[in-house]
């Protein structure tokens, strides 16, 4: 089976975290294809043989430089981008998870051009990724207790 992101032969699994601090959430805006120069939240491609909970941890501290605390699943989303001729160009499964920073200094790792701590009610002001708004908000909800992991 192929590895490649562009045109695969199968789904690639990826993964992110929200992570909140107060009434802010950590985006990161992304230095690379599919969604170069969007904000979003850390996270990247699961690793043969690595739990999705590794995956999640590893991304965050090699984007972002801090190491996380996960406190549960906050939503699977399928992000599909066809080309102009209507084939699949990129294929995720993503599994996005609530974390809260526990240690290191948010800074701009790996594959991310910037990162900043944006309060939750500004990320309208950004240009931000599908579904991004309603992921942070469905981990606000989870982080309060409104819904079950």
């Amino acid at each position: 089976m192929s590895s490649a992101r562009e045109y695969p032969e199968a789904p690639r699994v990826g993964v992110g975290a929200v992570i909140l601090n107060g009434d802010r959430v950590l985006l990161v805006k992304r230095g690379a294809p599919p969604a170069r120069g969007k904000w979003s939240i850390p996270g990247g491609l699961l690793h043969l043989g690595e739990t999705v909970e590794a995956a999640v941890v590893r991304e965050v501290e090699e984007e972002c430089g801090i190491l996380v605390r996960l406190d549960g699943v906050a939503g699977v989303v399928d992000r599909i981008i066809f080309d102009a001729d209507k084939r699949i160009r990129y294929h995720y499964v993503l599994i996005d998870y609530l974390a809260e920073p526990q240690s290191g200094e948010a800074r701009a790792g790996s594959d991310a051009a910037e990162v900043r701590w944006v309060p939750v009610d500004e990320l309208d002001r950004y240009e931000t990724t599908e579904g991004l708004a309603a992921m942070v908000e469905r981990a606000v909800r989870l982080s309060k207790g409104g819904m079950k992991p």
